[in-house]
């Protein structure tokens, strides 16, 4: 059995010797509630990844764990060949799903304050660069509590992305964003996925049909499948099909 287990492990290190995200046996308990129970998945660059499962599945704990946000209780998080941490926190990108902005401050304002906390150079030129890319510049000039909620959702979207982040984990990112605007950020987020990789969790089946590479289903804190996007209509017909059954 112990030379299994080494076998076991020895394999797991050569498969994600090349991944930017290595994720191996991870758990997470809240007191008695396993949240994550010995979850292992690994991800390259120039992927766009949809993370699915009911509420409760466990989608939001291993993303806050990606992030560094929360602490598992077992198992190993890499980043970039990096144990998550400070230095990881700089190449990943994060939009929760409750979007927290500072509502008092203009948009320009606010991308400044998170652009200083990278410490990043030339910091004007990515402010605009950024701007553009999430379709702000109508906006720049007000303050946030000003917008609307797809237009703040775009401000999270933009400060997630001002530092260029290897990795990008997106909580529902779509939310509150009308037809015209699902179309523009849907088309954002494949083109971000194609030099880093990106994890979406969503509920919208039609959104990771529209954008997603990759699948991966939680169900109560375990992995219950994890491949291609075209592997799991093969098997389950839908991704909806692929959702309810799970």
């Amino acid at each position: 059995m112990i030379l299994e287990d080494k076998v076991l492990n020895l394999q797991l290190e050569i498969l994600y010797c090349f991944m930017l995200l290595e994720i191996s046996n991870i758990s997470k308990k809240y007191g008695d509630q396993v949240v994550l129970d010995n979850v292992t998945l690994g991800y390259e660059r120039g992927s766009v990844v949809g993370l699915l499962g009911r509420n409760g599945a466990g989608k939001s704990t291993l993303m806050k764990i990606i992030t560094g946000f929360v602490r598992q209780n077992a198992g190993i998080v890499k980043i970039d060949g990096m144990n998550v941490g400070i230095e990881s926190s700089r190449i990943v990108g994060y939009l929760p799903e409750h979007n927290p902005l500072y509502t008092d401050m203009f948009v320009t304002e606010y991308l400044e304050f998170v652009g200083r906390i990278y410490k990043l150079q030339n910091l004007k030129a990515r402010i605009s660069d950024v701007v553009e890319m999430v379709g702000l510049g109508s906006e720049v000039g007000k303050k946030i509590g000003q917008l609307s909620k797809g237009y703040r959702q775009r401000v999270g979207l933009a400060a997630a992305i001002i530092h260029d982040p290897k990795i990008l984990i997106l909580d529902e990112p779509t939310t509150g964003l009308d037809p015209s605007q699902l179309v523009e950020i849907r088309s954002l987020i494949e083109n971000l996925g194609k030099d880093r990789l990106v994890i979406l969790s969503t509920h919208i089946m039609q959104e990771v049909e529209a954008m997603c590479d990759f699948v991966v289903m939680l169900q109560k804190g375990k992995v219950i499948f994890d491949g291609s996007k075209r592997d799991a209509i093969s098997e389950y017909g839908t991704l909806d099909k692929l959702f309810d059954e799970n």
